[in-house]
C-alpha cells in the first residue's frame, strides 16, 4: 500500500524512487495481522523480512541539494511528503496499544533509525519555515485535545516543554504557564512562538541529553516530529528523567513527513504501525505507565489524520 507521496524530482530510475508516488509492495499492517494483542517481536520481524518496503539507501547527492529541496517544500506549505497509509479493518487505533506482548529485548536494529538523508540536520533546519505541517482541521483537533488534558492556564508552578518546537505550538488560544520551554533547531522560529517563555537550541539526533534538571516538567509535547528522532529510546529516557512524577508526555503525529529526514522504520510503515512504534519507545525507555493511543482525526479521509500516543511518568520513579 502507498506509504509516501513525494514531489517529482526526476531522478534516474536506477535510484530508489523519489519521483511521484513512492509505493511499498507491502500489504501488511498491524491491524490485519496481530489481532487485539499485538506482539511487537513478530511485527518487527514481519517488517524486516519483506512485509514492508526495502530499507532506504542514502543517496550521495550532498547536503546542499537536500537543503535547497526542503526549503522549496517549506515555501509551499511544508507538506512535501505524505505517509499516506490509513488504518484498515481491524482494531481501532485506541486498541493497538492495549495488552501488547512486548518482547523482553528491544527488537529494533540500528538500520531502523537510519534516514534517507543523513546530512547534518542543522543544514536542513537552517532556514526558517513559517508554515504549518498539518492542515487546519488537524490543528484544531490537536488544540482541542490539549485543552482537555493540559493543566488549567496560569496554574502556579506548572512547567511545560515543547520538544522539536517551532513558531507555533498549537496550544489553546491564550494558554499560559509560568514556564513554557521550546526546544528546536531554528532560532527565528522559536523567537516567534508566542507561548514560549524561553527556548533552547539543540539537535536531539546529535545530543539526546536534555539540558534540564530531574523532575522539572509537568507536561512534554512533541508535534509531528517524533518520526525524525534517530535515538528515540535515549530521548524518551531523558523525557522520563525530567518529567515530574505523574507528568504527562504527549506525542502527536499525522501521516505527513519530510520523507528524507524521517527514520526508515517510519517511512516504511503505516499509521497503525506508527502507534505501536511510539508506544514501544515509552515501554523500553522505562519509568512510564503503559502507553495509550488516541485517534483524534477530525474528518477521516477528508483531512489530515491526527494521532496521539501518550503516557505518564510513574509516580514511584
Amino acid at each position: 500500500m502507498p506509504k509516501c507521496v513525494g514531489i517529482g524530482l526526476g531522478l534516474p530510475h536506477r535510484l530508489p524512487y523519489l519521483a511521484g508516488v513512492y509505493s511499498s509492495s507491502s500489504s501488511y499492517s498491524i491491524t490485519s495481522a496481530v489481532g487485539s494483542v499485538p506482539n511487537l517481536a513478530k511485527v518487527v520481524s514481519k517488517w524486516s523480512s519483506g512485509g514492508r518496503a526495502p530499507r532506504r539507501l542514502v543517496l550521495g547527492l550532498g547536503a546542499s541539494f537536500w537543503a535547497q529541496l526542503m526549503n522549496m517544500s517549506g515555501a509551499i506549505g511544508g507538506k512535501a511528503f505524505t505517509a499516506s497509509a490509513r488504518l484498515k479493518s481491524g482494531p481501532s487505533f485506541e486498541e493497538i496499544l492495549k495488552n501488547v506482548d512486548w518482547p523482553e529485548q528491544i527488537p529494533y536494529k540500528p538500520e531502523d533509525f537510519q534516514r534517507y538523508d543523513e546530512s547534518p540536520d542543522t543544514l536542513f533546519y537552517e532556514s526558517p519555515r513559517f508554515v504549518t505541517h498539518i492542515d487546519d482541521p488537524a490543528i484544531a483537533a490537536l488544540t482541542k485535545y490539549y485543552s482537555k488534558v493540559f493543566p488549567p492556564s496560569n496554574t502556579p508552578g506548572v512547567s511545560m516543554l515543547d520538544m522539536c518546537s517551532s513558531w507555533v505550538s498549537h496550544f489553546p488560544p491564550g494558554y499560559k504557564q509560568e514556564r513554557v520551554v521550546g526546544m528546536g533547531m531554528n532560532e527565528a522560529e522559536l523567537k516567534a512562538n508566542p507561548v514560549l517563555t524561553e527556548y533552547v537550541l539543540q539537535d536531539l539526533n546529535v545530543n539526546p541529553k536534555l539540558p534540564f534538571e530531574d523532575n522539572s516538567f509537568d507536561v512534554i509535547t512533541n508535534v509531528v516530529s517524533v518520526d525524525y528522532i534517530n535515538k528515540p529510546i535515549e530521548v524518551f529516557k531523558e523525557m522520563c528523567r525530567i518529567l515530574k512524577p505523574g507528568g504527562l508526555a504527549i506525542m502527536s503525529f499525522s501521516n505527513r513527513c519530510f520523507w528524507t529526514k524521517a527514520i526508515s522504520i517510519w517511512t516504511s510503515t503505516g499509521d497503525a504501525d506508527h502507534g505501536l512504534i511510539v508506544g514501544s519507545y515509552f515501554h523500553y525507555a522505562g519509568g512510564f505507565e503503559p502507553p495509550q493511543g488516541v485517534d483524534i482525526s477530525p474528518n477521516p479521509g477528508r483531512s489530515d489524520p491526527m494521532y496521539i500516543v501518550y503516557s505518564r511518568k510513574l509516580s514511584s520513579v
